[in-house]
């Protein structure tokens, strides 16, 4: 594909969980292809910094406050990105979180809790993007988009996190079962199945003796690149993208063979 396929120009992109990790690195991509960019996360301080690294680079972007656990934050979240940069015509539901434990030892609290943020947030998060898509009125397919950020546990088993698992899963279902319903509304929802890749929420582990015996364990015998994502999410906010929807995508170097 040439540049001008991932050319985000004139689109308004909602980034959940971008105070770290994948949201993070996604945020300043999407800035770079040409995107406003509304940064969300509940640590906010991060946050400030991320938009002023975007802002010096010549890119526009707004830091938004959200917990996608409550459905108000979500709301007024939107509403805010409304008034500063315009309404949202593409939405990275991104936030998510991780509690590691064997499946007889896990607290059922614990396991609410993955599933309040891993699904339910990302649930709220798509579905007040589409709603306020919808009611802007617009069957324009080149212009709706919604990608979930789920993870390749979505498909295979990752030990000692049958709740993270099971809650990527459903993530992989509600994309599909979002973009069918939505599909005459001129929005596509598509998701993406990152691999391991070293971030601040794993780097600890992945820096011990058991992390390093785990990228043993991979085909290639290491871990994905920082960039690796980019081309697959970047395409799937740009208007190139207009017959993709309902699609399932795994990025992660083999790591699941």
């Amino acid at each position: 594909m040439t540049a001008s396929a991932f050319d985000l120009t004139g689109r308004v992109a909602l980034v959940t969980g971008a105070s770290s990790g994948i949201g993070h690195r996604l945020a300043l991509e999407l800035a770079k292809a040409g995107a406003k960019v509304a940064a969300a996360a509940r640590r906010t301080d991060r946050l400030e910094a991320l938009v002023a690294e975007i802002e010096a680079a010549g890119g526009t972007a707004l830091a938004v406050a959200m917990d996608v656990e409550d459905e108000a934050s979500v709301a007024a979240g939107y509403e805010a990105i409304k008034a500063a940069l315009g309404p949202v015509d593409t939405v990275y539901a991104n936030a998510g979180m991780s509690i590691e434990g064997l499946a007889l030892d896990l607290p059922a609290d614990a396991f609410d809790k993955i599933m309040a943020v891993n699904v339910r947030g990302v649930f709220i998060t798509a579905r007040e993007g589409a709603r306020r898509m919808i009611k802007a009125g617009s069957r324009d397919t080149r212009r709706g988009r919604i990608v979930l950020v789920a993870s390749i546990g979505a498909h295979t088993v990752l030990p000692g996190l049958t709740a993270y698992c099971t809650s990527k899963a459903a993530v992989a279902m509600m994309g599909k079962s979002l973009a069918r319903e939505w599909a005459r509304q001129g929005i596509n929802v598509n998701v993406i199945c990152p691999g391991y890749l070293e971030t601040e929420l794993n780097s600890d582990w992945f820096s011990s003796e058991g992390g390093k015996k785990h990228v043993q364990s991979f085909p290639r015998r290491r871990l994905m690149r920082e960039g690796d994502l980019d081309p697959i999410l970047l395409y799937l906010g740009a208007d190139v993208s207009e017959a993709t929807t309902g699609s399932v995508f795994t990025v992660d170097d083999g790591q699941s063979l």
